[in-house]
């Protein structure tokens, strides 16, 4: 079989992923040896980041030394964001990187298939209306064929309607690959880059919410006793667990370890039964080659013999090990990875450091930057640094270094103008569907890219040569956090940036576009270009040029359109012939690197008959939404209200409060004032809530009246709604149709209110298919001289997408302001 060489880098990045070796404890150095030794694998399969049992994980590849890999089918796009206002494909980025956090500390991999979580799903028929089943079935193989694990362990069940429909969808898509992995007939284009893989056994990670698991009588099932204590890395299972769980910040899964025994259960699903254990029968993969027993002879001398004292003093017996594998003609998958594993052991024994680094964190395609590559190796085993090379330069080195005495190496670097700039490989095209339209065999799995610029470090010891990759990275120190390392990103040469994402044609309305053109070296000739409008329907007013910030300034004024809503692309066009239509997207969070994505410059055109007021609204904000920016986009005056502003004095100058999305999970500040609001809608305020989830709730004093929030939900965003169109939110100002409720995105609602009291109304009905319908996604009380509004509707998805219908029924919920003493 051929191996070619963007497999090798794939497996390279994902298993050296830091940026240096580092010199680590001598327990842990051989902790990592005794992984080394066992060639036990494990692919965990589940729907979403968040899903996998981190606690199974840790032991699995802790306490039974197995190469453990996580295959998630989405990012999370569809979620919830607990710490920002990220939603959609940038949650998705968020997710990535926290579940790449999460593994760095259980010690897992990570994987995903081409699958965009799309929101909430009921059962595994309306997630495969939404998923390519076919395409996924290929991933999944693809990485089953791929990783080659010994045994799968499903998550979930394939009994529909008890949970998520991504996860029963998981499941069946798991157990469908066990079978056609190994069948050569089965997606046949594959077997150029692998061969097909029949896993031993398949198991389902066996739960029981809210009790202990209890098999049924005839299943086979396995217990692990992950409470365990591990000497070596100081730590319980347990806690590595926690700790990993605690990366999915944006879910808000903070965690804290159990204490004590601990039990995971596995049940068998599908493969050869067993007597004692779900790895019985499964062959040491180091006994299939031709020098099987030698190599693992040697390993076990390394281990007996280990030097906890003198790390540096185990370098003889590993590099007879690495002898031993670079004799090997075999071109497994798992032998490249233990190459490379045992390269990376061999280098922290002597603890070795060495990193590629620059002063700045932001690129472009056509300069040339300075770069310094930093090599030291503490130990007195001499070490020979050959040379340093990557896709744009090549750098011969040939120095010894040992003795704690580093060497430095400053390397200009050009960057050729058609080098590639540093967007996500799954947003590049897009969207296919529900999937992300990825067609490379080589990209579907991977979590990231590779590095936007990085090399390979040739390094020879005792005539035995290991390759070292380094990305570049952009290091400097924090006055508060000392040293922080960044990756270097490349962006285009040139960025255009809109004000808004959505431009309103209404009476009142701000009808002006701003397009900030900015330069990353100097202003360059070209002109501002606009598809998909006609050209008398906008006029360019002011073209005003910042030589000192290097940028150009564009006003835009729209006279019409021709479409309720259409979509709109600015571009810059140079005098060259090149055009520029992206604008840089920055994400940043402590606890992931800063992420940087590319967005096309498309304005949302929407055009509507909306009689609206010019009223001042005060908006309490909540886990994070982009509703503000749009109701200013409107015409109304949004004034932020943060901690200490939620008295009813200050409220009283506001026409309406609106309360952000999940503000009672998370605003302490507004669960202490409800009083203050009450007071204020009393007194002829109008007051509208978005969705909160049930747990945990700040306060249950959520409106004038008692109600609880449920978890019902209507997931498909073209359901049935019945509306009573008599009722004032539906009536007026504006007239709400049956139209107004088409062409939504994503989902009607989640987390809908229960059990009301009767002073509510509840002017619709909505329903998933199959399902009751549910009156409980709006419900609206007058109170005082006031009007109350709760809505479980999404309408932070649905006013920032520009749904005109969506819009217009909010913009009547806004102007019930007045109305409720009428």
């Amino acid at each position: 079989m051929k191996n070619p060489r963007w497999l090798l880098f794939c497996l390279s990045f994902l298993i050296l992923s830091p940026s240096f070796s580092q010199s680590q404890p001598s327990s842990v150095l051989y902790h990592k040896l005794l992984r080394f030794q066992d060639t036990k694998r494990v692919l965990f399969v589940a729907a979403h980041p968040d899903d996998e049992n981190t606690r199974l994980i840790a032991y699995l590849g802790n306490a039974k030394h197995a190469e453990v890999a996580y295959l998630s089918l989405t990012r999370g796009d569809g979620g919830q964001n607990l710490i920002g206002k990220e939603l959609g494909i940038e949650l998705g980025m968020i997710r990535t990187h926290e579940l790449l956090r999460a593994r760095a500390t259980d010690g897992g991999r990570q994987y995903f298939t081409r699958a965009l979580d799309f929101g909430f799903s009921k059962n595994p028929d309306e997630t495969f209306n939404n998923w390519d089943r076919e395409k996924l079935l290929s991933d999944v193989i693809w990485m089953i064929r791929k990783f080659q694990p010994d045994i799968i362990i499903n998550r979930f069940t394939t009994v529909p309607g008890t949970t998520h429909g991504h996860h029963t969808s998981s499941a069946i898509l798991s157990e469908e690959a066990f079978q056609k992995a190994a069948d050569p007939t089965v997606f046949p284009e594959q077997l150029k880059y692998t061969k097909p893989w029949q896993a031993k056994r398949l198991f389902w990670n066996a739960y029981n919410w809210g009790g202990q698991y209890e098999p049924e009588e005839g299943k086979t099932y396995f217990r692990f006793a992950v409470g365990e204590y591990n000497p070596l890395l100081g730590t319980t299972y347990s806690q590595i667990a926690a700790d990993s769980r605690t990366m999915h910040k944006s879910q808000g899964f903070g965690s804290t370890s159990q204490i004590g025994q601990g039990n995971d259960f596995i049940e068998l699903v599908n493969g050869s039964t067993f007597k004692n254990h779900p790895f019985e029968d499964i062959s040491n993969r180091w006994e299939q080659l031709p020098n099987g027993n030698k190599i693992i002879g040697a390993i076990e001398d390394a281990l007996s013999g280990f030097d906890f004292t003198s790390p540096e003093n185990n370098l003889e017996k590993l590099l007879q090990i690495k002898s031993l594998l670079d004799g090997q003609d075999s071109q497994a998958l798992w032998l490249d990875e233990k190459k490379q594993y045992l390269d990376k052991l061999i280098l922290e024994v002597l603890g070795v450091k060495a990193e590629f680094i620059v002063k700045k964190e932001i690129g472009f395609p056509g300069e040339s930057i300075i770069t310094e590559l930093v090599f030291n190796n503490p130990s007195p085993i001499p070490l020979t640094v050959r040379s340093f090379q990557g896709k744009v330069f090549t750098q011969n080195i040939n120095k010894e270094v040992k003795n704690n005495i580093p060497v430095a190496q400053a390397l200009e670097i050009y960057i050729p103008r058609d080098y590639p700039v540093s967007q996500p490989f799954w947003l590049e095209k897009p969207l296919d569907g529900s999937l992300f339209n990825i067609n490379e065999l080589s990209k579907i799995g991977q979590p990231v890219n590779g590095p936007s610029i990085g090399g390979s470090l040739d390094l020879v010891i005792d005539s035995q040569v290991i390759r070292m990759d380094l990305p570049l990275m952009y290091k400097y120190n924090d006055q508060v956090d000392g040293e922080i390392r960044q990756p270097f990103t490349l962006v285009p040469e040139v960025n255009v940036k809109l004000d808004k994402s959505n431009l309103f044609l209404i009476k009142g309305a701000d009808r002006t576009l701003q397009v900030e053109v900015s330069f990353r070296d100097k202003i360059l000739d070209g002109k501002l270009t606009l598809a998909g409008v006609d050209p008398g329907q906008f006029r360019i007013l002011s073209e005003e040029k910042d030589e000192k910030r290097n940028r150009v300034v564009y006003t835009i004024e729209f006279l019409d359109s021709d479409l309720e809503k259409k979509e709109v692309l600015v571009s810059f066009q140079t005098n060259d012939g090149q055009k520029f239509n992206q604008d840089t997207k920055r994400i940043i969070y402590r606890h992931i690197p800063n992420l940087t994505y590319f967005t096309p410059t498309t304005l949302g055109l929407v055009k509507m008959d909306l009689k609206l007021s010019n009223q001042r609204i005060g908006y309490i904000p909540g886990a994070g939404d982009d509703v503000p920016e749009v109701l200013r986009n409107l015409g109304y005056q949004v004034s932020i209200l943060e901690n200490g502003e939620l008295k009813k004095e200050r409220l009283q100058s506001f026409e309406t409060i609106i309360i952000g999305i999940r503000a009672f999970n998370v605003n302490q500040d507004l669960a202490e004032n409800m009083d203050q609001l009450m007071a204020y809608v009393k007194e002829g305020g109008n007051m509208i809530v978005q969705y909160n989830t049930a747990s945990p709730l700040l306060t249950r004093d959520l409106g004038p009246y008692p109600f609880s929030i449920s978890r019902d939900r209507v997931a498909v965003e073209n359901s049935p709604v019945v509306a009573d169109f008599t009722h004032p939110i539906l009536s007026k100002p504006n007239k709400i149709s049956q139209a107004d409720f088409e062409d939504w995105v994503q989902e009607r609602g989640l987390y809908f209110t229960s059990d009301w009291d009767r002073n509510y109304t509840t002017p619709l009905t909505m329903q998933d298919p199959g399902e009751n319908a549910n009156k409980g996604s709006l419900i609206f009380a007058k109170y005082g001289k006031g009007t109350y509004t709760y809505s479980g509707i999404s309408w932070f998805r649905q006013l920032p997408a520009g749904v005109p219908g969506a819009v217009k029924i909010f913009v009547n919920l806004i102007e019930q302001s007045g109305e409720g003493s009428n």
